[in-house]
């Protein structure tokens, strides 16, 4: 069984969201916040796109290290030290989004934070994802 996406009819619709989504059966598994650090440890990209490209490679790496893959990913929060930037570049980010993530969108949240912990990081994503027990670790 997959993932229940759910629509409110009276609200807006969702682009680039789900309103909710009621998870399937699996094991549930919360993904820590990734940013744009590199193996190295050391935050790479100089804008929002760059380093969305990094954060979610990262968020994909613990997910596939868990047994899951990005339809798995129920919900996401999306934390960012300047949202009229992430607004301006939406179309940029978009399509980072797709090739990482596809066209799977979970129940998201954007988040305008002062700062993140590492000066450097512009953006910063949790996930949380439940895996179906026969993918499961």
């Amino acid at each position: 069984m997959s993932h229940e996406i759910v629509t409110a009819p009276e609200l807006a619709p969702p682009v680039g969201y789900a309103h909710a989504v009621v998870a399937g059966p699996g094991r549930l598994v919360h993904l820590g916040g990734q940013t744009a650090l590199d193996a190295n440890g050391e935050i790479v990209g100089e804008g929002l796109v760059e380093q969305l490209d990094q954060a979610a490679g990262n968020v994909l790496a613990v997910l596939r290290a868990a047994g899951g893959v990005p339809e798995d990913i129920v919900s996401i929060q999306i934390f960012v030290t300047d949202v009229a930037a992430y607004r301006e570049q939406l179309p940029e980010l978009g399509a980072v989004w797709q090739r990482r993530f596809g066209r799977h969108y979970p129940a998201s949240g954007l988040f305008g934070v002062t700062r993140l912990f590492d000066d450097p990081a512009l953006i910063e994503l949790m996930a949380v994802a439940v895996v179906p027990e026969e993918r499961g670790r």
